[in-house]
């Protein structure tokens, strides 16, 4: 399994990015799982619905099953924060995982950069980030030697991922 994180301030483009990307990298026959850092209290079933009313009853975990998709909601007994190496645990094998939203990860990462959020860069000062996706690499504060994606352009972006695929070879803290 392949893992690679995307780091970047809101309004960057990194969920659409992100979407893209699992598109294409599915029609060039990968298996492709995306782990997703959310803030705060969020809710995937609706209120009244079965796994909702299981939930609101005290069930620790609630896992919803078809023949098209499976959902599993654990509910914490105490308020915790998993690692993205806990989550990355919870996945059935795949050959790609995408991660969005844990910036401070020990993983390699994308970092989704726009001028005109005018929010700072952060590879100067995150080792981990491997390249910058952006639409202005012209207007980059600091010098870089890292490789410059257009972030309107998933196709190159896939390239470069499969490319150099063996460099985001995960292996979990501690094997």
């Amino acid at each position: 399994m392949k893992v690679i994180g995307f780091r970047g301030y809101s309004g960057s483009g990194k969920t659409t990015l992100v979407e893209q990307l699992v598109a294409r990298l599915k029609r060039a026959g990968q298996r492709v799982s995306v782990v997703k850092h959310a803030h705060h209290a969020f809710d995937i079933d609706q209120e009244g619905k079965d796994s909702w009313r299981h939930r609101q009853a005290g069930a620790f975990e609630v896992v919803i099953a078809s023949d098209r998709r499976l959902a599993k909601i654990r509910e914490f007994e105490v308020q915790a924060d998993p690692t993205v190496h806990d989550l990355i645990g919870e996945l059935s094998p795949c050959d790609w995982v995408l991660v969005e939203g844990f910036k401070r990860a020990t993983l390699p990462k994308i970092e989704v950069w726009r001028a005109s959020t005018g929010q700072a860069v952060q590879y100067p000062i995150d080792p981990r980030v491997v390249a910058i996706c952006t639409d202005s690499a012209e207007l980059l504060p600091e010098p870089t030697v890292l490789p410059l994606l257009d972030v309107n352009d998933a196709q190159s972006v896939v390239d470069f991922l499969l490319g150099s695929g063996e460099r985001f070879a995960y292996t979990a803290p501690g094997d």
